[in-house]
């Protein structure tokens, strides 16, 4: 999957796959996790917030997806 990097103290890089809603996020600490049936709108209002890695964290921890860890 294709990430582009982003403006972020504590993400790296996003990418997304919205046939399959899965999302790929890099962190500053270059882990790379993959988190499945995130709807677009998600990733648009992530994309688009002043702090990624709030807004990560405020909706990702309440939201719950499945998610897991790549190599």
């Amino acid at each position: 999957m294709q990430r582009a990097r982003v403006n972020s103290s504590s993400l790296r890089s996003v990418g997304y796959d919205p046939e399959r809603r899965v999302l790929e996020v890099e962190f500053s600490n270059g882990s790379l996790y993959q988190y499945e049936g995130v709807p677009g709108e998600i990733v648009r209002e992530l994309l688009a917030a002043d702090s990624l890695g709030t807004y990560f964290n405020q909706v990702f921890k309440s939201c719950d997806f499945p998610y897991r860890r790549l190599e």
